[in-house]
């Protein structure tokens, strides 16, 4: 039997399995991240080292003007962030799944119940990440870092002068972004899942697994980029009272960026996203499978 196919496990083992995936996916891919959110929050008017070209441009910008180690820039924001989010992730996909066949009398899960299960999975995890997805964009931002020392810092600073809902700032934005990602994910491994020829042993679990977590990792992204790109401009705007930013609430703020830099902008760190979360995707799943299934084997040792 499967890992799809196999009984699901108490609350707790789903979300100890997703921490582990969470963590084990950040710590590789964590590099894209910085360089992705660095390019989106570039403004069209950007000129020298502030100035990136693409993925490679920026990379190599980074290291050679700040270093490397500002590619882990904001990191314990995110890791902190991983375990709750990733294991809120699988656990809410799994209980929502649960409530959506018992709602529509469906014994098994299909492609509209994976779509809707998962949509409804990522509106939950967006109230865990609203606050670590600003502090990891405030840290990243080159011409916002040197303000704080570090994440604490940040986040009393941010509480202290902009006020404690601060933290929430973009929570519409990420709301959007992450129930379009989670709805592509968890839909695409449904459907990708079915397509493929059943594993027969645990290599082809795992390639599976792989191949199926990657493509919807893609198509999660292809969805969700250009609400990515506003929840970074939103979360990335300090609070100055008196004033309304410029980039406020989502459907707003996507009409701004497209009509003063067109399409393409709306689409700005889209290569260094897919390449985390594509990859990323087939990671995480691979991982909190393989964990779900020691934790069954830990069970049914007892």
């Amino acid at each position: 039997m499967s890992s799809a196919d196999a009984k699901p496990l108490p609350f707790v083992y789903q979300f100890a399995a997703g921490a582990v995936a969470g963590v084990s996916e950040i710590l590789v891919m964590y590099p894209l991240d910085v360089v992705k959110t660095r390019i989106q929050l570039q403004s069209g008017t950007a000129t020298g080292d502030d100035a990136y070209k693409g993925m490679l441009d920026c990379f190599r910008k980074i290291v050679k003007n700040e270093g490397a180690s500002r590619l882990y820039r904001g990191i314990s924001a995110p890791i902190l962030m991983e375990a709750p989010k990733r294991a809120t992730k699988f656990a809410a996909n799994d209980s929502w799944g649960t409530f959506y066949r018992n709602l529509f009398g469906q014994e098994k899960m299909n492609q509209s119940l994976s779509v809707l299960t998962g949509a409804t999975a990522g509106a939950t995890e967006s109230f865990v990440v609203v606050p670590f997805e600003l502090v990891k964009i405030r840290l990243q931002d080159k011409a916002q870092s040197h303000k704080y020392n570090g994440m604490v810092d940040c986040v009393t600073k941010i509480v202290k002068q902009e006020g404690p809902l601060t933290l929430y700032q973009g929570l519409e934005s990420t709301l959007w972004r992450h129930i379009l990602w989670n709805a592509g994910y968890f839909g695409c491994i449904f459907q990708v899942r079915a397509l493929l020829p059943a594993a027969t042993d645990k290599k082809g679990q795992i390639t599976n697994d792989l191949i199926s977590g990657a493509i919807g990792g893609t198509v999660g992204t292809i969805l969700n980029t250009p609400m990515d790109v506003v929840k970074s401009r939103i979360q990335n705007s300090p609070k100055v009272p008196g004033q309304v930013p410029k980039y406020n609430w989502a459907f707003p703020a996507l009409g701004t960026v497209f009509r003063e830099e067109g399409f393409g902008a709306l689409y700005k760190g889209f290569t260094p996203k897919v390449l985390r979360l594509g990859p990323g995707g087939g990671i995480l799943l691979v991982v909190f499978t393989g964990v779900m299934d020691f934790f069954r084997g830990m069970r049914e040792g007892k």
